[in-house]
């Protein structure tokens, strides 16, 4: 094997922007999926700092002996999932859940017959189901403007020209523009008592099966098929063979061992693998890993002051944690509506699906997201089983 050696300046800065991306551009959808799920503020601490944990050690690892940039993140579409949840099951039932949707994950890395099903499942129905749990966030956006129209059309202006002047810093740029008003306003500050450092706080698990239909099986569902997938496309654009079972295992026992600390959901990257994974990252491809491991060592660093990033945005004000979200999420539900749309056999499957999960819709206790992929899924059997004109 390869030994380590410093790598390039443009490794670190590949790694530093995929880091200020992954983190500052969703924490604030990760702020509100804790609070959803009734965790207190040192709970929420807990899940960020788990979570930074989960991405940055056995990212770093599997980087270095598989020799090549292994980028973890945690599950966005996960997280908004758990943040439009309504049924109010309780933090400790919300962990079980998070036990629940590692181990299939884990289970799925580990038996072959389950990757390979894994991979068959409906790219529409899985598409339209996160276009679903994505909407509400992003038509919450539009909802600030009547309360506080200063921020929301300043946050607006500032995402559609970093857009397109710097895509990768449209983010963080709004992170900052909105941090620069409320510093303004006086209405920065932390939880009373936030130390300097993050902290672990265990929570027993719960087990529910409402949970288990709820959000187990949508968050593994949404996680595998937004996250894990994509990410092994991503390492295969780069040139890569990546064993698509060990990196799928290895993400879901993480995030099974650190679920009752709080953590939803670790995953492989999509987007700011990308960033990590090109020739601008490092130009030696069998060098490359070490930008994975860079990558990991920022993420430490971000989960020893976890507590006071994260209890910014658990003090900030509703609306501008809700303009926030919106803009981050408006280029994954762009994603998916896209995806879902792309075969036309399959559209009115995708917006049945989509329709029924941004409804909402909950019975006997059990949410939208599980609905919609039923109702998804029955549409698509319909349609294929079914002999029919249309």
């Amino acid at each position: 094997m390869s030994s380590f050696r410093l790598p390039p300046p443009a490794a670190f800065s590949a790694a530093a922007v995929a880091t200020v991306v992954g983190f500052g551009g969703t924490v604030a959808l990760v702020v509100q999926a804790g609070q959803a799920m009734g965790a207190s503020p040192p709970q929420i601490i807990s899940m960020t700092t788990a979570l930074c944990l989960g991405i940055a050690l056995p990212g770093a690892l599997l980087s270095w002996r598989l020799k090549m940039p292994v980028v973890m993140a945690w599950s966005t579409p996960g997280a908004a999932l758990l943040a439009a949840s309504t049924l109010s099951l309780g933090w400790a039932t919300a962990v079980g859940a998070f036990v629940m949707a590692g181990l299939m994950m884990a289970l799925t890395g580990l038996i072959p017959a389950l990757g390979r099903l894994a991979e068959r499942i409906p790219a529409a129905v899985a598409s339209a189901m996160l276009a679903g749990v994505l909407l509400p966030f992003c038509l919450k956006l539009f909802l600030v403007f009547p309360t506080d129209l200063a921020l929301a059309t300043g946050l607006l202006a500032v995402f559609l020209v970093m857009r397109r002047l710097a895509p990768a810093w449209a983010l963080p740029a709004v992170l900052a523009a909105a941090f620069a008003v409320l510093a303004a306003r006086g209405q920065v500050a932390l939880p009373e008592g936030t130390s300097l450092f993050g902290t672990l706080s265990p929570v027993m698990p719960a087990f529910d099966w409402k949970a288990a239909i709820s959000l187990a099986l949508p968050l593994y569902l949404v996680t595998l098929a937004s996250q894990n997938l994509p990410g092994l496309v991503v390492l295969r654009a780069a040139g890569y063979a990546p064993p698509a079972g060990k990196l799928i295992f290895w993400g879901g026992l993480a995030s099974t061992v650190l679920a009752p600390f709080g953590a939803h959901g670790v995953n492989l990257a999509a987007i700011t693998a990308a960033i990590c994974t090109g020739p601008e990252a490092h130009p030696d491809p069998e060098r490359r890993w070490t930008v994975g491991v860079v990558y990991g060592l920022f993420y430490l660093v971000v989960a020893l002051f976890a507590a006071p990033l994260a209890g910014l945005f658990i003090t900030m004000p509703s609306g501008a944690l809700a303009a926030i979200t919106g803009l981050a999420l408006i280029a994954p539900l762009t994603g998916s509506l896209n995806s879902m749309l792309e075969r036309p056999m399959d559209r009115e499957a995708a917006v049945l699906t989509f329709a029924a999960t941004a409804s909402g819709l909950a019975l006997f206790g059990v949410g939208s997201a599980f609905w919609g992929l039923m109702i998804g899924f029955l549409a698509l059997a319909a349609r294929r089983w079914i002999p029919g004109k249309g």
